[in-house]
């Protein structure tokens, strides 16, 4: 084959991803004249389409490109490759993979069945003035996903499945024979087969049938289903677990023993797995030593066994609002591997020496046995925090004087640039059927804090352990000749996101300094500080979180910028996160002298484990989500007051203070004024009255209404249907002063037609 004259031709293909050519076309663009060189072209298409560079069209001699074979030394500036946003109405956007490009808007003719989350490779359109970047996607190179949920619509040959999902903006056509027994309104499982080219939508089959809509356990198996996560351990899993026994004599004798050293776990109420647990005691020296032992899954779940693979699928458990999805099966999490109270259990431990301002003179890392003497819920621990050791109790003791050094440990964090960013947690109080029957903020106290404190230096301390470099190795040493493990990263906000929040902070008359990163932080907590109780915090809180970036797992230590760790990494829960895991397997491995492992292979393992975080979080909000919709489905009239969470050109989000239940206030329905949307300043504006709702803004609202399968609500301004009360009581006073004026006139009894009225209307009619 003449690879010159191919790669010319393949140019021309790749430049018109979806025209068909044939060979007197290609001769004619290329300016093959003479027979011998239209020969040549004949040929080369021939050995093209052999070669599937090339694919035949529907007319005989005519011939498209192979979206997989354009890559970029045909046409690098005119294709992006990127993955793709759907929006409602079928809109979309690729965010592109090359960092710092705009992203690419696509029509919704232009989407060439590409789905939410697709990764996409974008033909780009000619830039037009003051419009953003323009495309088509001409190959989906990864679907994002192949299985949705949704409710059947059946019909008597066929059936589609509508999906639950707000992003997906196409139905899935299901033929009868795969509708595996699938009733008409029932929630299903499809797995996406097929999508035609010349098909409007895609062929799937029923994999899994659901039940009925609006059931609790139907939404919550649905909600996991949609973002890809089993709703079962294999049974070869189930089986692997049930035969692991308990650990021997033998496997504790050859470990640090710690059973009678003061333990004790501190825990929400309502947990069923502890896999951390405090050691304390007083040292002749003055000093204390404090254990932080977690639980030794390493010992149980081995490499390459079926257990491993399911939790590294799962990645970590996931935590809806009525149930917990674990990573591992039952009799591991919440049996072998729980640190319950009087039970010896095997721990991997973080053993710290510390002076009476908190700081670690030593430490030592390695496998333990321990017995918990008390299980402990945060508020009995917040209880002695808060009124003293009343009983002169050994453990109350101890977490007082835990609470003091974790105190320093704190103030010592945000000292040095840590960053005090508090989620607020949705709880909700559920009924015997799930329902919820009341939802609030579950408040972080000093309790939490205390654990939290002791889980950051464990975390720390073993990243520092592995990465820092010692005496026996150079101080210039780089993450690419040190020790491959797993870090928890954080990296620094994205200056123009940076530089937008403090210009729109400015404007609300909080000013930030970011000349450096200790300022930055300084100023960050300073302005948590500053709007505490306010009605703006809500706002700032969660534009400061969009501002910042995400956290991830990885192997190229960055530090994490959150916390102010040069090195930090997950630890302490390997019950419920893989990562931990990979942590534990790691640092036994180094603590014996070992060998690093591949760096290359272990950053797939954190790339897969931070999109499972991801996964597992959206579904976490997801369920919150629905609990939300079903609490206020009975409330629909009743007024909250509320502060504006958000602004779109569509409507207004607002959040009932207390229980954070978001809905929108569409623009429409607002009527006293046309209303713009102002983005960078985040509020609407009333064209004619000048009236603006912005972010953080106080309102009253009603609950209009709540769609549950769609996990929507919609309110209204209560001062809004106020005002139409009004008018409409204005209009019907109008109205009655007009007709006793009218009786007045033509005196009682008098039928005399309204003043033109009925005439005009039949003269329109006529018109017509």
């Amino acid at each position: 084959m003449n690879e010159q004259l191919a790669k010319q031709i393949l140019k021309i293909f790749a430049n018109n991803p979806f025209d068909a050519f044939n060979h007197k076309q290609i001769s004619s663009r290329i300016g093959a004249g003479s027979k011998a060189d239209r020969q040549e072209v004949i040929r080369t298409m021939q050995q093209l389409a052999e070669e599937k560079h090339l694919v035949e069209d529907d007319h005989k001699g005519k011939y498209k490109i192979n979206p997989k074979s354009i890559d970029d030394d045909l046409a690098p500036k005119n294709y992006v490759l990127g993955t793709i946003d759907m929006k409602q109405g079928g809109k979309a956007y690729v965010i592109p993979q090359e960092e710092g490009r705009e992203d690419i808007q696509i029509s919704p003719a232009n989407t060439n069945h590409a789905l939410h989350g697709d990764t996409v490779r974008v033909l780009m359109f000619p830039q037009r003035k003051m419009h953003k970047p323009e495309g088509q996607v001409v190959e989906i190179v990864k679907r994002a996903k192949t299985r949705f949920v949704g409710v059947l619509q059946k019909q008597e040959r066929f059936a589609f499945m509508v999906s639950d999902s707000r992003t997906m903006n196409v139905d899935i056509f299901i033929h009868v024979d795969d509708l595996g027994g699938a009733e008409d309104g029932e929630k299903v499982l499809v797995e996406m087969t097929d999508w035609p080219e010349r098909m409007n939508n895609p062929v799937g089959k029923v994999i899994k049938r659901l039940g009925r809509p609006g059931d609790n356990n139907v939404e919550m198996q649905s909600i996991l289903a949609e973002y890809d996560f089993p709703l079962e351990f294999p049974a070869e899993v189930e089986a692997e677990a049930k035969k692991i026994k308990k650990p021997t004599k033998k496997e504790m004798a050859g470990r640090k023993d710690f059973r009678d050293v003061l333990t004790f776990t501190i825990d929400p109420a309502d947990a069923k797995d502890f896999d951390d647990a405090l050691s304390y005691r007083e040292l002749e020296n003055g000093h204390v030593e404090v254990g932080v032992h977690i639980a030794d899954v390493s010992h149980y779940v081995k490499p390459g066994t079926a257990l491993d693979r399911e939790a590294y699928e799962r990645g970590t458990s996931i935590y809806l609002v009525d149930r917990t999805i674990p990573m591992l099966p039952e009799k591991l999490c919440n049996d072998l591997c729980s640190l319950r109270q009087d039970e010896e259990k095997l721990t991997f431990s973080v053993v710290m020496e510390m002076d009476a301002k908190a700081k670690v003179l030593k430490s030592w890392m390695g496998k333990t046995v321990i017995r918990s003497d008390r299980r402990m819920a945060y508020e009995e621990a917040q209880e002695i925090i808060e009124n003293g050791n009343n009983s002169n109790d050994a453990i109350a003791t101890a977490v007082l004087q835990l609470h003091g050094l974790a105190t320093k440990l704190r103030n010592a964090r945000f000292k040095t640039g840590a960053i005090n960013f508090e989620s607020q947690e949705v709880k909700f109080q559920l009924d015997e059927n799930a329902k919820p029957i009341g939802v609030y903020i579950k408040e972080s106290k000093e309790a939490n804090w205390l654990i939290e404190e002791f889980m950051l230096l464990a975390n720390k301390t073993v990243a520092e352990h592995v990465g820092k470099p010692t005496s026996k190795t150079s101080k210039t040493s780089t993450t690419s000749n040190a020790r491959t493990f797993v870090y928890r990263v954080h990296d620094e906000p994205n200056p123009e996101k940076l530089n937008t929040f403090v210009e729109f902070v400015a404007k609300l008359g909080y000013s930030m300094k970011v000349g450096s990163r200790k300022a930055l932080a300084d100023s960050y907590n300073r302005l948590f500080e500053n709007i505490a109780g306010r009605g703006e915090e809500n706002m700032i809180d969660t534009i400061a979180i969009r501002t910042m970036s995400k956290a991830y797992y990885s192997t190229e230590n960055i530090g994490h910028y959150g916390l102010a760790f040069p090195y930090y990494t997950h630890f302490t829960s390997p019950i419920r996160r893989y990562p931990d895991l990979m942590v534990h397997r790691l640092l036994e491995r180094y603590l014996e002298g070992g060998n690093s492992v591949n760096r290359s292979e272990y950053e797939d393992y954190c790339k897969h484990c931070s999109l499972m975080e991801k996964k597992a979080a959206d579904a976490e909000r997801t369920s919150i989500k629905y609990k939300q919709a079903e609490f206020l489905s009975d409330k629909l009239g009743q007024v909250f007051p509320a502060l504006i969470s958000g602004v779109s050109k569509w409507g207004i989000y607002a959040e009932i203070e207390g229980n954070k239940c978001e809905g929108m206030i569409p623009i429409g329905s607002l009527k006293d004024d046309y209303y713009m949307l102002d983005e960078d300043n985040y509020q609407v504006i009333g064209r004619r009255h000048g009236k603006c709702y912005k972010l953080g803004y106080p309102v009253n609202i009603r609950v209009k209404r709540v769609d549950m399968l769609k996990k929507q609500i919609d309110f209204e301004l209560a001062e809004e249907e106020e005002r139409r009360t009004e008018r409409g009581e204005r209009r019907a006073e109008r109205g009655k002063r007009k007709a006793e004026s009218g009786k007045r006139k033509t005196g009682k009894g008098d039928k005399k037609e309204p003043s033109g009225g009925g005439k005009q209307r039949s003269r329109k009619g006529r018109k017509r």
